[in-house]
């Protein structure tokens, strides 16, 4: 809750609730991930990048899930398929449905809902083979809400006296975004991209009112998967990324550009074992609200990361 060192959190708590036999209807109600941009649907297991892009992410609910009643259609064939995508190893999103669609608070999970209006969410996928065996997958996903923007007091512009953005809370602002993703599944080479467009809670240019303003971006990213007989399997990726938007779960929505280039490489050591390296090079806008008077808050900076993850898998 940014106050403890330690506390527990509850990420999924919801039914699969299956109209017949052959588990081609369902209806998933509870706390869960939404059916929005594949990389969001993956697990940290089965995403080859260390994050989530800020393109994507950024019109998601706070740690992808949130509370809602949502609706699956996936034909047998595409049930098996979508399975053997992830039990091959082809990082695969996992079976969300071929067709999705449902309504959510709109806030994310494990926090309370601000407003009276729900988010309304829909996604359309279609993963097939050609006939040299090659994995293919494509998407188009939109949705739609009011998003209240929690706020917290800055200096405009560095300037003046400290004051919270006007358009925070209340009832909330409009949010709504359409994007399309293209899966090139890695057999060996693969590639993955997705974009989107819309609008949604944004600080202005004077930084003293959120509003409602467009936001697009996305990412582009090469993979090779190398099978080794002893050593595990390897999967080197570059990946570049761009947005330019607000980020509406943050304190007063601050907006600007985000570019990132990432060079990485993921060793399976074993199935249950994964060691992710990655070095990025960065260009964006800072999130952090200045409380120094005479400095700007969410001023862009440039930097280079280098970063590694150890993750067992249960």
């Amino acid at each position: 809750d940014g106050t403890s060192t330690f506390f527990a959190q509850i990420r999924d708590l919801y039914a699969d609730i299956y109209i017949d036999t052959a588990k081609v209807n369902r209806l998933r109600v509870g706390q869960s991930k939404l059916p929005w941009g594949f990389e969001e649907m993956q697990s940290s297991g089965l995403r080859i990048p260390l994050d989530r892009s800020d393109a994507i992410d950024s019109g998601d609910s706070p740690n992808q899930r949130d509370l809602g009643v949502f609706y699956y259609w996936t034909p047998v064939d595409k049930q098996k398929l979508l399975k053997d995508l992830v039990d091959g190893g082809l990082k695969g999103s996992g079976n969300y449905g071929i067709f999705g669609f449902g309504v959510y608070n709109g806030q994310g999970g494990s926090e309370l809902d601000e407003n009276r209006s729900l988010h309304a969410v829909a996604r359309l996928t279609w993963p097939f083979q050609l006939a040299s065996g090659q994995a293919v997958e494509m998407s188009i996903q939109g949705y739609t809400g009011k998003e209240v923007v929690g706020g917290t007091a800055i200096y405009p512009l560095g300037q003046g006296p400290a004051i919270t953005p006007a358009g925070v809370g209340y009832d909330g602002l409009r949010d709504q975004r359409i994007a399309g993703t293209f899966v090139w599944y890695p057999q060996p080479f693969g590639f993955q991209a997705e974009w989107n467009v819309g609008e949604g809670p944004g600080l202005n240019n004077a930084q003293t009112e959120v509003q409602v303003r467009a936001l697009s971006g996305g990412y582009a990213m090469a993979t090779y998967k190398l099978d080794t007989p002893r050593s595990g399997i390897f999967i080197p990726y570059a990946r570049y990324q761009h947005y330019r938007g607000g980020y509406r779960s943050i304190a007063n929505a601050p907006y600007g550009t985000h570019d990132e280039y990432s060079l990485g490489v993921e060793w399976q050591i074993r199935k249950e074992l994964e060691l992710v390296v990655e070095y990025g090079f960065v260009n964006g806008v800072s999130l952090v609200a200045s409380t120094e008077p005479g400095t700007e808050s969410y001023q862009n900076f440039k930097g280079q990361l280098l970063r590694s993850q150890l993750q067992i898998n249960y």
